[in-house]
C-alpha cells in the first residue's frame, strides 16, 4: 500500500498546477462546443482557438507521459532497493539475519603499504616470497572490547625469541628450537596478545626468515604434524588434529595446521594453529578455562591468514 500511495503521489504531482490545466481544458471544450452549436444554428462559425486544439491533442499524450514517469520511478526504486540489499551484510537484511554464533567484532583489516619498488609476497617477481611490509603491521589486531596482554604489549611490537620459546614447557623443545632459529637465520618475531571478556586468552606470533624456502623447511621439520602437533604447548599435554576447522578456509598461498586439545582438559582448553605464508611462520594460540570455543578460534586463524596472504 505504501508503494501504491507513493506512486499515486508521483503521478498526481508529476505536473505542477495540473488542476488549473484541467479547468482551462474544460473551458476551451465548452467554447468549442458553443462554436459548433452556433454553426449548426446558422450563426457565423468562428475558428477553434489553437490552444483548445492543442489541449485536445496533448491530453492523451500527457497521460501517457505520466504513466511512463510512474513506471520509471518504480524501476529506479526497484533497482536501488536491489542494489542496497546486495551491499548489506547478511545480518543486516531482515529475514536473512543469522543468530549470533560467537564471532568476535574485529576492526576492518587493512594491509600495510609496501616499500616503494618492493613486490607483494606472492607476486611472480618475488622469488623469495618475502613479506617486505612491516611485519608488526601484519599481526592481527585485537577485537573490540579485548584487553591487551601485557607480556606481549610492547611499544616497538617485537618480542624476544625467549618469549616465543616460553610457550613450550619442555626444556628440550626450547633448546632445540632455539638452535634451529639461530642456524636458519630467524630475523625477528612480531607478536600480539589479548583477553576477551569471556576469559579467552589469545596469543599470536609471526616468525620471519630470510626466504620462503627456509621458512617452509622449518615449518615442516619442527611444527607440522599429521594427526597431532609435534611439540606440546603449555597447558596442552596432548593434541589432536582439529577436525572442526573448515577446509574451505584454506587460502591459496597460506597453509594452516590446526590442533585441538582432547578431553579431558586441564585447567584450560588450548587450541593452536601454525601458519606458513612465504617467509613467515605464524602461531595462533587460544586458551580458556572450561573450554575454548571453536568459532572465534577459526575466525582468528582465518583473518590472520588473510593478512599474510
Amino acid at each position: 500500500m505504501s508503494e501504491q500511495k507513493a506512486v499515486e503521489g508521483v503521478i498526481e504531482g508529476a505536473e505542477p498546477g495540473a488542476e488549473g490545466v484541467t479547468e482551462r481544458v474544460s473551458e476551451e471544450r465548452e467554447q468549442a462546443a458553443g462554436a459548433a452549436v452556433g454553426a449548426e444554428a446558422g450563426v457565423g462559425q468562428e475558428p477553434v482557438p489553437p490552444a483548445a486544439r492543442a489541449a485536445r491533442v496533448s491530453r492523451p499524450l500527457r497521460g501517457a507521459l505520466r504513466w511512463a514517469a510512474a513506471l520509471a520511478v518504480f524501476a529506479v526504486f526497484g533497482a536501488s532497493t536491489a542494489y542496497g540489499v546486495t551491499r548489506l551484510e547478511r545480518t543486516d537484511v531482515p529475514g536473512l539475519a543469522t543468530a549470533p554464533d560467537g564471532r568476535w567484532d574485529y576492526p576492518q583489516l587493512v594491509r600495510p603499504p609496501l616499500p616503494e619498488g618492493r613486490p607483494a609476497p606472492f607476486a611472480s617477481s618475488n622469488k623469495a616470497t618475502a613479506h617486505y611490509a612491516d611485519l608488526r603491521a601484519l599481526v592481527l589486531p585485537a577485537p573490540r572490547g579485548a584487553t591487551a596482554d601485557k607480556t606481549l604489549a610492547v611499544s616497538h611490537g617485537w618480542v624476544r625469541t625467549g618469549t616465543f620459546l616460553d610457550e613450550y614447557p619442555l626444556k628440550d623443545d626450547r633448546e632445540l628450537l632455539g638452535g634451529v632459529f639461530r642456524d636458519r637465520g630467524l630475523r625477528h618475531i612480531a607478536a600480539r596478545g589479548w583477553t576477551t571478556p569471556d576469559g579467552t586468552r589469545t596469543r599470536i606470533y609471526l616468525l620471519q626468515f630470510d626466504t620462503g624456502l627456509v621458512a617452509g623447511e622449518v615449518q615442516q621439520e619442527e611444527f607440522a604434524g599429521y594427526d597431532h602437533a609435534p611439540r606440546t604447548l603449555r597447558g596442552a599435554p596432548g593434541t589432536e588434529l582439529d577436525g572442526q576447522f573448515p577446509d574451505s578456509w584454506q587460502l591459496p598461498n597460506v597453509t594452516h595446521y590446526a590442533y585441538d586439545e582432547p578431553r579431558p582438559y586441564g585447567a584450560e582448553q588450548v587450541r593452536q594453529a601454525y601458519l606458513l605464508a612465504g617467509d613467515v611462520i605464524g602461531l595462533v594460540v587460544q586458551s580458556r578455562k572450561g573450554g575454548a570455543h571453536a568459532v572465534p578460534f577459526q575466525q582468528t586463524v582465518a583473518l590472520q591468514a588473510e593478512l599474510l596472504g
